[in-house]
């Protein structure tokens, strides 16, 4: 994760719907036409969560973590898959090029500048060297769209841009990164069974400790409860729930890989 939000991530937070996020990240990892000979990278690695299955698959390859989050990496330690864990800020790392592998699942779309940061990342891989990235592309949603249009009504003045995730357009990715390698780009959408909770929408769990986190770390209780009582008005028309409280929750994933 990035430097650029205003506190540490929370692992078990995270963690909540460990099953869904996990499925994009293994979706990607099997999509990985082939790694090079040097070292593998896990950019963004967060809690580990990807990590045994990395290692599991390219067998004999050093896999490097990388995240900005203490947090995160001491979740990510105790898989005991990786050879060595890095905290520094995804924007500015720079690894021991050659790489075999940098596997980004959820992460680039913290940070900004993609038309910089991706260049950089592909010049660092070996030959046969893959770049694998997944980045969520939910933000004209109403699960996250509605986030951003309640903070700029209510609270406009309390956040950093910088601090909100974004994507750049599958076209923009393309012509950015055609003529760089072998490029492979794909979108996929998961529809997600979100189980029922007392007291609050599904779909503000989900979102809360990703999306949202960078909102509600902005605003004190009072202010929290305000915008998480308007969010959850407009989810029940949104994503309406069933008998047992469960929500169908369409989630839209980008991924690519490149191939030098």
């Amino acid at each position: 994760m990035s430097k650029s939000a205003r506190n540490d991530w929370n692992p078990n937070a995270y963690s909540k719907f460990r099953s869904l996020r996990v499925r994009p990240a293994l979706d990607l990892l099997q999509s990985v036409p082939s790694v090079g000979g040097g070292k593998l990278v896990d950019l963004g690695c967060g809690n580990g969560v990807i990590g045994p299955a990395l290692k599991e698959r390219f067998v004999g390859h050093d896999l490097i973590g990388v995240d900005a989050s203490p947090a995160m990496l001491d979740a990510a330690r105790s898989s005991g898959c990786y050879s060595d864990l890095v905290e520094a800020d995804i924007s500015s790392w720079s690894g021991d090029a050659p790489l075999g592998l940098i596997f980004s699942n959820a992460a680039l779309h913290w940070l900004p500048d993609h038309e910089v940061l991706l260049p950089k990342l592909v010049k660092q891989l070996g030959k046969g060297g893959t770049l694998a990235v997944q980045l969520p592309h939910q933000n004209n949603a109403p699960s996250h769209r509605v986030w951003r249009s309640l903070m700029d009504e209510l609270f406009a003045d309390r956040f950093d841009e910088n601090d909100v995730p974004s994507a750049l357009k599958p076209a923009q990715y393309h012509g950015l990164l055609a003529g760089m390698g072998q490029l492979s780009l794909w979108e996929t959408e998961y529809y997600q069974v979100l189980e029922g909770e007392a007291g609050s929408h599904p779909v503000r769990r989900f979102t809360e400790a990703t999306y949202a986190r960078p909102f509600l770390q902005a605003l004190d209780a009072d202010e929290k409860a305000e915008i998480i009582a308007r969010y959850e008005a407009v989810m029940e028309k949104a994503y309406p729930r069933d008998t047992n409280g469960r929500v169908l929750f369409p989630f839209r994933r980008l991924f690519f890989t490149l191939t030098a």
